[in-house]
């Protein structure tokens, strides 16, 4: 059989039943649409992960206050007080670390005339901003005397200077009271982006001093931000700095640490199997819609072997064989799931569109889905197809024939 005579074949067979070919290829769509949706949304929020975790800093440990055996001590992180200033000093001679940065963190009320958020405090220094790739959008950061001197400034993310005051305000030299202390604004850090708590862009910062005084009423710290100069030292300076604080604070068993160590590596390597498992759930959900529709491919071409077995049995009669009669069947399927899948990846592209323009939620269609979708809908078409092509190209021509 020519090529083009099997597309005719295929073309003219598929618009005979307009309406059945359509309910079947509908089926196929909504599989392929539905899977390409579903991917789209894992891999965008396995990017987004990454991303906010990378956007934290590069080569990043932080010690923590709290037990290593299996739970933080009660209270939760950073509510612990087994860190102290010293500790992060200490930390700076252990070899492999690049950068210290202790933090102490609590939140309170912001207020201004007319407008007033909650929001995280952190009492940082110099070396803060470094260690986790903050840049300033307006102003500057604090200078060596405004920490030293324990100033009441303070530097304000994007989020908390669009709640107190409007989207792009310059608030630079506002005033704003914090839990009912005044504190002057010398600038606003760049959007890295997140949402929620703990967003580095609903942040106030203010000196490390000032708000263990003003704010902390002590001198521990929440955590301490370690910067290790490669990956490739990482595993080695966190065993250093744990050696280091268990003989600094008395403690002869590791298992019995007051502190704990986290190790962004791990964290962003847990956080992507996490995805994974979540993306690979989603698209297992919706492949079993493509399931469905290719049942009722199957469905539909058993139906037009019946219907058409008196010319099944006149094509053979002139000569047609049997591979020529499997062929046209299996053409017939395959043409049907290949426009589902043109549909399909139009219509996942466009349900991935919405949910990230009116759902808020980062989505990631990647090429391979796409190559995936292609693929899946001609094996649909090959698996569901064969056995109704087959079934025709064994009929017999003297009984197609007399077939009524």
């Amino acid at each position: 059989m020519k090529f083009t005579d099997l597309f005719q074949e295929t073309f003219f067979a598929i618009l005979a039943n307009k309406v059945r070919s359509g309910l079947t290829i509908l089926g196929i769509v909504i599989g392929i649409g539905s899977v390409i949706a579903m991917v789209s949304i894992g891999q965008g929020s396995a990017k987004s992960i990454t991303d906010r975790v990378e956007s934290l800093g590069t080569n990043l440990l932080t010690v923590m206050p709290g037990s290593q055996r299996g739970q933080l001590v009660r209270g939760g992180i950073g509510s612990a007080t087994t860190l102290a200033l010293e500790d992060a000093e200490a930390i700076k001679t252990v070899s492999g670390v690049k950068t210290v940065a202790p933090t102490v963190s609590t939140r309170k009320q912001i207020t201004i005339k007319g407008s007033n958020t909650n929001s995280s405090i952190y009492g940082i220094d110099a070396s803060y901003f470094s260690v986790k790739s903050i840049t300033m959008e307006l102003g500057s950061p604090f200078t060596e005397i405004q920490i030293k001197s324990k100033n009441k400034v303070a530097i304000i993310g994007p989020t908390t200077r669009d709640t107190l005051y409007g989207e792009g305000y310059d608030p630079v030299g506002q005033k704003i009271r914090i839990d009912g202390q005044e504190y002057t604004v010398i600038g606003v850090t760049e959007s890295k982006g997140g949402t929620g708590f703990g967003s580095s862009d609903d942040l106030v910062y203010v000196p490390l001093g000032t708000a263990q005084q003003y704010l902390i009423g002590n001198s521990k710290l929440s955590n301490i931000s370690v910067e290790v100069i490669s990956a490739e030292l990482m595993d080695s300076t966190e065993e250093a700095i744990s050696a280091l604080l268990l003989q600094r604070h008395n403690i002869s068993d590791a298992a019995n640490a007051d502190f704990s160590i986290m190790n962004q590596a791990d964290m962003l390597s847990a956080m992507t199997d996490m995805t994974s498992t979540l993306t690979l759930l989603l698209g297992s959900i919706a492949g079993i819609s493509l399931i469905v529709g290719g049942i009722g491919i199957m469905n539909m071409m058993l139906t037009t072997v019946t219907e058409r077995t008196r010319e099944i049995g006149l094509r053979k009669a002139i000569g047609a064989k049997r591979g020529d009669i499997s062929l046209q069947f299996l053409a017939e399927a395959v043409t049907l799931t290949f426009i589902s899948g043109i549909i399909g990846i139009l219509l996942g592209w466009l349900l991935s569109y919405l949910v990230a323009r009116f759902g808020s939620i980062t989505t990631s269609i990647s090429p391979q889905s796409v190559i995936l979708a292609f693929g899946v809908s001609g094996a649909i078409g090959i698996i569901f197809g064969y056995y109704p092509a087959r079934r025709a190209a064994k009929l017999n021509p003297i009984e197609a024939l007399r077939y009524e």
